[in-house]
């Protein structure tokens, strides 16, 4: 049975331990039953924080954040994080416009080396498509003028990194309406944070009805009531909407509500600046998972082509093992830096 970490946020959060030293990595293991990817980090690591380079690469072989019993699993080594050599096709005057922002750690941030994971996997595809043509990066701090009026306006060719709502269930959706998706450059588990003094049991979804769950104003709410799951449509549980992460940190912490739900780098990160980390911990199993996409207009008319473009590099780079380097690489930065 899958259960909640007691062991203290510090080693969730743990970036290159002492007991990395003797790391049992670059194996294949087989998932025994009752493993969870934090046990087998716990055992291969010695920490059991670092499961997300576990899960990072293994996609291919993981339903979903699942250690399956049966299914062979490669153990990666960690990388040293390093800023990446400079692309020769990203010139100021590109053919391409992309735009994205800062303060998405470890995600986008001109400050972080590469100047943040997506960006460098971003990077990366653009080397790697078989069209490959010159672009450019514009940075700009107010994420709510992106979407709209920039790119809808096509005043930037293409934007980056962006979830993607539910379009199958909500099509009229604003981002469903206007904008194409690209493939997912990556997934992120979305967790559930508890207190540390409480029991709180995740094995299936009927264990969340008739819970209080928090998650920030204006974030997204779809993996919530997907099919299969009704939580809000059919008042399965009570959703409390704060103004801010740390609003529903504080909230878990008061016993105000059972959890807060936000994206694993989010909630850690949000634990560590409202000291808070010794009082609430991540449940194990993930709630959901979230794609991070590029996105451009659907009146853009070079919108086909663009998006052939990014996920044609996105595979090439996976299929080339680069994906997985460059992900490990910033995980371990990501989760040093918290340490």
């Amino acid at each position: 049975m899958l259960k909640k970490l007691s062991i203290g946020l510090a080693l969730l959060l743990g970036g290159l331990s002492p007991a990395a030293a003797w790391a049992i990595c670059d194996v294949e293991y087989r998932v025994q039953p009752g493993d969870t990817l934090f046990s087998i980090a716990e055992h291969h690591y010695g920490d059991r924080g670092r499961w997300t380079l576990i899960y990072y690469g293994n996609q291919s072989r993981l339903t979903g954040p699942v250690a399956e019993p049966g299914k062979t699993l490669h153990i990666p080594c960690a990388k040293e994080a390093s800023a990446p050599d400079a692309t020769p096709l990203r010139q100021d005057d590109a053919e391409m416009k992309l735009l994205t922002g800062g303060g998405f750690a470890p995600f986008t941030d001109p400050g972080l080396p590469g100047q943040g994971l997506i960006t460098e996997l971003v990077n990366a595809a653009m080397e790697l498509t078989p069209s490959p043509v010159s672009y450019s990066i514009t940075w700009e701090s107010d994420w709510s003028k992106h979407l709209f009026p920039k790119l809808n306006d096509k005043e930037f060719d293409m934007g980056f990194p962006w979830f993607k709502p539910d379009c199958e269930t909500t099509p009229k959706d604003e981002r469903c309406v206007n904008f194409h998706f690209s493939e997912p450059l990556i997934t992120i588990p979305i967790m559930l944070f508890t207190r540390a003094d409480e029991t709180f049991t995740f094995t299936q979804d009927s264990d969340i009805e008739g819970k209080s769950l928090c998650r920030p104003k204006g974030y997204f709410t779809h993996d919530l009531d997907r099919p299969g799951r009704r939580w809000l449509s059919e008042d399965k549980i009570t959703l409390v909407q704060a103004d801010t992460p740390a609003a529903c940190f504080h909230m878990v912490n008061e016993g105000r509500v059972d959890a807060a739900t936000v994206n694993l780098f989010l909630g850690a990160n949000t634990l560590i600046q409202e000291g808070l980390r010794e009082s609430i911990l991540p449940v194990e199993r993930p709630l959901s998972e979230e794609g991070l996409h590029v996105v451009i207009s659907k009146r853009h008319w070079r919108g086909t082509s663009h998006l052939y473009r990014i996920n044609a590099g996105l595979k090439a780079l996976k299929n080339d093992g680069r994906f997985e380097e460059i992900v490990a690489r910033h995980l371990e930065l990501f989760w040093g830096q918290l340490q």
